[in-house]
């Protein structure tokens, strides 16, 4: 979606992970280290790239924007800020077109990367008017569901509960058929993982789980999308920089 907004993308070296969970399970001595691993290598794509004005960080998870907030981005890139991808997009003016709204559930995550205005606001503006926020925790919490699977599960029974009479309203409403799946979009990746737990948990039909971004991209790009983002960005479209 970047891509296609024709923005300049920088990705760093390899994969990273931003030490949250570790800090998180009280690794706090690995946190520390891989925090500062990290911020020495964005120190160096800032060195290796300062031709580049680089103004902005584009995360797509909100438990990494919360990890995030305390690199001091703004001292490695002057200026720089950090923002969702949905928020992003929206700031872009990429949306959904109206004839293609259909009816969705939305389950805003317990860490929200959605910071500059209601989240709700934000998935409406994007995806149409036809969504509802679905309540609760998803019970996924990060790694909550496998080393505690006891208490997801407890978690789980309450939320089961908000998706079917998330189900109910949307099917009288006639935003999605009395017999059709629902659909239920997220901006959190250990929610998604979470949300697809709950395939055939609903009245009638399947539930399914996916990404804002990546419903989007469906839409606006259509099915193929990823193959051919992957065709034409290694057509020439990637340029890689030893740091």
């Amino acid at each position: 979606m970047l891509w296609h907004a024709g923005v300049q993308t920088v990705l760093p070296p390899g994969y990273l992970c931003c030490g949250y969970p570790q800090r998180g399970s009280g690794q706090f001595d690995k946190a520390e280290k891989m925090i500062t691993d990290n911020r020495v290598l964005f120190h160096r794509v800032a060195n290796t790239l300062n031709y580049m004005d680089i103004k902005t960080v584009v995360v797509s998870c909100g438990t990494c924007y919360d990890q995030l907030q305390g690199y001091e981005f703004d001292k490695i890139f002057p200026g720089c800020r950090i923002i969702d991808i949905h928020e992003y997009l929206l700031e872009k003016g990429i949306t959904l077109n109206a004839d293609s709204q259909a009816g969705y559930l939305y389950h805003d995550p317990c860490h929200s990367p959605m910071k500059l205005q209601d989240p709700m606001k934000t998935v409406k503006a994007l995806v149409g008017d036809n969504v509802l926020k679905n309540e609760r925790c998803c019970g996924e919490s990060g790694t909550l569901g496998v080393t505690r699977p006891d208490i997801s599960t407890q978690i789980r029974f309450r939320k089961e509960e908000e998706l079917r009479k998330g189900e109910a309203e949307l099917k009288a409403s006639g935003a999605v058929g009395e017999k059709a799946n629902v659909k239920i979009l997220t901006s959190c990746p250990s929610c998604l993982q979470g949300l697809s737990r709950y395939g055939n948990d609903l009245q009638n039909g399947l539930l399914e789980a996916d990404y804002i971004v990546v419903e989007m991209a469906n839409q606006i790009l259509g099915d193929n999308w990823l193959p051919d983002y992957v065709a034409k960005a290694n057509e020439g479209g990637i340029e890689r920089v030893l740091v």
